[in-house]
């Protein structure tokens, strides 16, 4: 059984990445309380589950978890980084001109949701090893949860205040923070990098 203390810092491991990413998010999107609060729910929402999709595969699917986890989040983390380079370098015309056409709003909420996806594929991994240990997964999936949905929030919305200063240079620093972070995870999968 783990601790109170153990689930915590189990919990907030489990949100740095989406701490991370929240901030290049608010950054580029600029979102008010409640989208940010929105935003934050899907980060939270899907942290929560990766665990319980992990602790179900169990110890049958535990190699499978640990062979691809690394190669899914660092493809994902990669392409919104890329994204959100791209959409730094591009000119303001370009920007408007896709915004009016509705473009704007579809591509964020896949970009926010393969965000959300890519910085809990270890929750996943995580939650395989739970079920070695025959861990509450539903009290400790909730915790991850929680943590995530008030970390991602809070850092949607520092990412919109220095994103309001800086405006596409900070957009740019989250795009290649994106793409430094599925390289580390990557790096640390396949033993490059030891943390």
């Amino acid at each position: 059984m783990m601790s109170p203390v153990a689930i915590a810092v189990l919990s907030v491991s489990m949100s740095a990445d989406a701490f991370a990413a929240a901030i290049g998010r608010g950054a580029q999107h600029r979102p008010s309380l409640a989208q940010a609060l929105r935003s934050g729910l899907v980060f939270g929402v899907i942290e929560a589950i990766t665990p319980l999709i992990g602790f179900a595969l169990g110890v049958a699917a535990a190699g499978f978890v640990e062979a691809v986890d690394h190669w899914i989040a660092f493809g994902l983390l990669g392409a919104v980084g890329a994204k959100m380079i791209w959409e730094a370098l591009k000119r303001e015309e370009e920007v408007e001109a896709e915004a009016v056409g509705g473009k704007a709003a579809s591509r964020g909420l896949l970009a926010l949701v393969a965000t959300a996806v890519g910085t809990s594929i270890d929750a996943g991994a995580v939650g395989v090893g739970l079920a070695l240990l025959g861990a509450n997964i539903w009290l400790i999936a909730a915790c991850i949860g929680f943590t995530t949905f008030a970390l991602a929030t809070l850092g949607l919305l520092i990412g919109k205040a220095a994103g309001a200063r800086l405006g596409k240079v900070v957009e740019l620093i989250g795009g290649v923070a994106l793409i430094g972070l599925g390289l580390k995870i990557l790096l640390e999968h396949l033993g490059v990098l030891a943390f």
